[in-house]
């Protein structure tokens, strides 16, 4: 069995590529960058996934693909939409056309995001399950961090709810929306192509090789480095806010058993 992993020279792509490579499995790596990470047992494949060229030689022969390559970020910014976009979701197409040109009918595992849910859910006292509104600048201001019942005559101070994984999407800014992207055009070229596909929705994930800049999960990195240097963390509102976090390994095995597991 021969697997493409795209984005295998990243921090997660990397992880991956070393738990297929520990189980025998061949493994190409495609990636525009180099790095001490990738697995020397792996081949690589050097260059940009919008490229048509590159992604024809990319999947040349393989049996499976793990889709990794992609731009990361929150994209708060309307302005990075072309950025987000050419690299998110033209890099997908460019991939898939490769794809369907090979008459590829495999199994293609993408890493999409919790980020397509937006804010998630929560739960006020009087009206249920509810979606607040973003927080406005004057609650802020006012030391009002908590999110709060979206009906009018309520108001109230909401508290947490599980998400669960058939929650309508809601993507709140250009990342998350090029990712819910990226999924739609995958689950179209599966269906037409009679492939299988799976799309794995990552948390916070965090552990070896992590880079201090990645927009969720740094503040573990940051975090420790303060400690280390022993330094009190810097916790920004009133530090009651939660994350999930997931660790690299347990998404590299997941991957692994998107990939290798009948009938997911």
């Amino acid at each position: 069995m021969k697997v493409l992993v795209t984005g295998g020279a990243g921090f997660v792509g990397s992880q991956v590529v070393e738990a297929l490579c520990d189980r025998g499995i061949d493994v190409r790596v495609l990636d525009w960058r180099r790095s001490p990470w990738i697995d020397r047992r792996a081949e690589v494949v050097d260059g940009d996934l919008r490229d048509g060229g590159v992604a024809e030689r990319a999947v040349a022969g393989i049996d499976a693909v793990c889709h990794l390559a992609a731009k990361v970020g929150l994209g708060v910014d309307f302005g990075d939409v072309g950025d987000y976009v050419s690299t998110n979701d033209n890099g997908t197409a460019v991939l898939l056309d490769a794809l369907w040109r090979r008459r590829f009918a495999g199994r293609l595992v993408l890493a999409s995001s919790m980020v397509v849910y937006g804010e998630g859910h929560s739960r006020c006292a009087r009206h249920g399950v509810v979606r607040p509104a973003p927080r406005t600048a004057e609650d802020l201001r006012a030391g009002r961090f908590e999110l709060r019942c979206p009906a009018s005559e309520c108001r109230l101070t909401v508290g947490w709810e599980p998400v669960p994984e058939g929650a309508a999407a809601d993507p709140r800014n250009v990342y998350a929306a090029t990712k819910l992207h990226q999924e739609h055009l995958c689950q179209v070229w599966g269906r037409e192509a009679g492939a299988s596909v799976v799309c794995l929705r990552y948390h916070n994930v965090y552990g070896p090789r992590m880079p201090r800049d990645t927009p969720y999960a740094g503040v573990v990195s940051l975090f420790t480095s303060a400690l280390r240097a022993g330094r009190s963390p810097e916790v920004f509102e009133d530090g009651h806010q939660t994350r999930d976090f997931v660790h690299v390994r347990d998404v590299a095995r997941a991957n692994v058993l998107a990939l290798l597991t009948d009938g997911v």
